[in-house]
């Protein structure tokens, strides 16, 4: 069974990543208010900025603008919890 690691809920969005991903380049899913199959997904790239990977929850451009602010402001605390949740030393990252 996988699990869905909450890292954070932020102005009516839930951020978090899926528990069977660790093989995958670092990123994060987001939802309106809990996880969904139907989520939008973020890449973090090792230049310490986000990319959009995928819109599947359909989000409008000025929440996309203002998500990937916040996720790009909170960079540093996702690296450690993707290495503490998957027990990794070292980030594979999209580009």
């Amino acid at each position: 069974m996988w699990s869905l690691p909450n890292l954070f809920n932020f102005a009516g969005y839930c951020i978090y990543f899926w528990s069977n991903e660790s093989g995958e380049p670092i990123h994060v899913h987001v939802s309106v208010k809990r996880p969904s199959n139907q989520s939008t997904k973020f890449w973090l790239l090792k230049d310490g900025s986000v990319e959009l990977a995928n819109n599947h929850a359909e989000l409008s451009r000025k929440s996309i603008k203002r998500l990937s602010f916040f996720i790009t402001q909170n960079y540093n605390f996702i690296l450690a919890a993707w290495k503490n949740y998957f027990e990794v030393d070292s980030i594979k990252f999209y580009k």
